[in-house]
């Protein structure tokens, strides 16, 4: 429970001119995928302080993952919105990989009836590789899920650069 000096002031600031007002918006939990063909690595973050944490990552193959898996994840975390990577071009062009995370994230979204945004994940595996003690160790110590939250990250700091799957 409030002091009541602290409950007034909350009250007041926001109607007395020139004080700031307070941030009521509801944080989120938000889940990120960084999408591969025989791992996906998954992040969990929110946007009351936009950062992320990594979770796991799941296998998969060909690009299939135990959907069951990521519905446990979704069920114990509660998102409100999927972040999935998109493999593009360092000139921004779209990889032939890039229609494989479309499909992933089309599939995502009408499995877990989420919304679901792509964001481009250039050099986060790399970036992600760079950050681990033995970074040419990808076997033995994989990155995906730190890439997953470089992403979540990267939606966290500008939500506006999410696209449609």
């Amino acid at each position: 429970m409030l002091p009541l000096a602290w409950a007034l002031a909350l009250v007041s600031s926001a109607t007395v001119p020139g004080t700031p007002k307070l941030n009521t918006a509801k944080p989120r939990c938000i889940m990120a995928f960084d999408f591969g063909t025989r791992q996906i690595g998954l992040a969990v973050g929110q946007t009351l302080t936009a950062s992320g944490q990594p979770l796991t990552v799941l296998k998969a193959r060909d690009g299939q993952p135990n959907w069951q898996h990521i519905a446990d994840a979704i069920e114990q975390w509660q998102p409100d919105t999927l972040i999935v990577g998109l493999p593009l071009n360092m000139d921004s062009s779209e990889s032939p990989f890039c229609q494989r995370a479309r499909k992933f994230a089309r599939r995502l979204q009408g499995r877990m009836v989420l919304p679901v945004k792509m964001v481009d994940e250039r050099l986060s595996t790399a970036e992600a590789k760079s950050s681990t003690e033995r970074p040419n160790s990808y076997r033995d110590d994989p990155v995906d899920s730190v890439a997953a939250c470089l992403i979540l990250e990267t939606w966290l700091q500008n939500p506006a650069l999410g696209l449609s799957p």
